[in-house]
């Protein structure tokens, strides 16, 4: 069964002697699961491997304690992004699109692969992880409160881009669908199973018994629902006015300064009308798009990575004062700008006050406050005033500082905290 499985350093394979096989998630020298750009070329080998083999069908569990995986490898990401923007605009969009694709392809390859997939979850499935979990045709989740799913890529400035925002509204429904993708819902527990996204609920310890157990027996199929003889594409005018709805929403929420929302609605808008193979590409062409922004590196920075920073540091009692004083100091400068320049708010700053932020009604390809004169000036008063902290504060405080202005709406998030203000400073200056 398994002479010519190809090597895998972040995933194990073992048979089992009723015809079986574990596939299991264990990324060496790592406390939890990660989609790696290894571990993602190493799922797609295996899946064309599985297509040829004799197995029986495929488990796929974690073999961490802590979870099944927390998504994707952002340290990579960013390098991606570099490598990306660095390239000549005409080849940006292949770079992006080849480059990102691997994963939504790796899986589409797993679920079309002839063989039943059960995926037991004892944990957290996140971003990567959850689209993983989705491409199984069975999934088992415990009973355990860290056994969620969700699809937390819009925070962060992304969008699912391995077919996330194809195969949760197809499985839950387009309300809740975009609840999970737009507004950070996690689905555990009994929530998880009404809406469809899960199959069975078991306790902790019984998940990968059930995922055999349905394995094995008769109803096991290896077929998803959009892909069988019956399966129609779902009807845009039914959506529209779901989706445009949301997209309001979503302008009046964001004052037009984060893409990722919009890019998300897109990709339901243009895939939900498609099979599953059309509907992942269309994805992936707007993740390409959007990954080429600088919101979601900047967003990935205040939000995620400060965060993490934050959290340790509060958790130790770490927070150097220097950091609170700087906080109050940059918050001060910030209002008194807003104060003489009240457009501040529509940049999204100080965006508390939504009284005074006038919704923008599209995205453009850059910082749109640039070409506005007055805001830029400000933009620009902000930058002078702030300079002192960039040099007194050292990298690690400096994020800290830029979590927690982001994190409170004082600095936007897309701008990426004084480092990224600055950048844009540059250009409008």
């Amino acid at each position: 069964m398994t002479d010519s499985l190809p090597q895998l350093t972040q995933f194990r394979v073992e048979a089992q002697a009723n015809g079986l096989i574990h596939l299991i998630f264990d990324c060496p020298d790592r406390s939890m699961n990660v989609f790696s750009n290894q571990a993602i070329h190493e799922l797609g080998s295996f899946a064309k491997w599985l297509q040829h083999s004799d197995a029986r069908g495929v488990v796929v569990r974690s073999g961490k304690t802590n979870g099944f995986c927390a998504g994707a490898d952002l340290t990579e990401l960013g390098v991606a992004y570099e490598m990306i923007v660095a390239a000549p605009p005409a080849d940006r969009f292949d770079m992006a699109f080849d480059h990102f694709f691997p994963l939504g392809h790796a899986i589409r390859r797993l679920e079309t692969a002839g063989k039943p997939v059960a995926a037991a979850i004892a944990g957290v499935a996140l971003g990567g992880g959850c689209e993983l979990v989705m491409g199984c045709h069975y999934r088992v989740a415990t009973t355990s409160p860290r056994a969620m799913l969700g699809l937390p890529e819009c925070a962060v400035g992304l969008l699912p881009g391995a077919g996330g925002t194809q195969r949760m509204p197809r499985l839950v429904g387009l309300d809740l669908g975009l609840e999970v993708l737009l507004h950070g819902r996690n689905l555990q527990g009994r929530k998880a199973l009404d809406s469809g996204l899960i199959d069975l609920l078991v306790e902790e310890g019984a998940e990968i018994a059930a995922a055999e157990a349905w394995l094995l027996s008769g109803d096991a199929h290896c077929t998803q629902p959009w892909d069988r003889p019956s399966a129609r594409a779902l009807s845009h005018s039914a959506n529209t006015a779901l989706i445009e709805a949301e997209r309001s929403y979503q302008l009046a929420r964001m004052l037009g300064h984060e893409p990722a929302p919009l890019a998300i609605l897109d990709c339901v808008e243009l895939g939900l009308v498609q099979p599953m193979d059309g509907a992942i590409r269309s994805e992936m062409a707007v993740f390409a798009r959007l990954i080429q922004r600088p919101e979601p590196r900047n967003m990935i920075r205040t939000m995620f990575l400060g965060k993490q920073a934050f959290d340790k540091a509060t958790r130790s009692g770490a927070v150097d004062p220097a950091v609170d004083e700087a906080k109050a100091q940059i918050e001060a400068i910030v209002r008194a700008a807003a104060d003489q320049c009240p457009r501040l708010h529509s940049a999204g700053f100080l965006t508390s006050d939504q009284s005074l932020a006038p919704v923008q009604d599209r995205i453009g390809d850059d910082f749109w406050f640039r070409s506005d004169a007055a805001t830029a000036a400000a933009v620009i008063d902000i930058c002078e005033a702030t300079a002192p902290f960039m040099r007194q504060l050292d990298e690690g405080q400096l994020l800290l500082v830029e979590h927690q202005l982001a994190a409170a709406g004082i600095i936007p998030a897309y701008l990426g905290g004084l480092g990224g203000l600055h950048a844009a400073c540059s250009t409008a200056a």
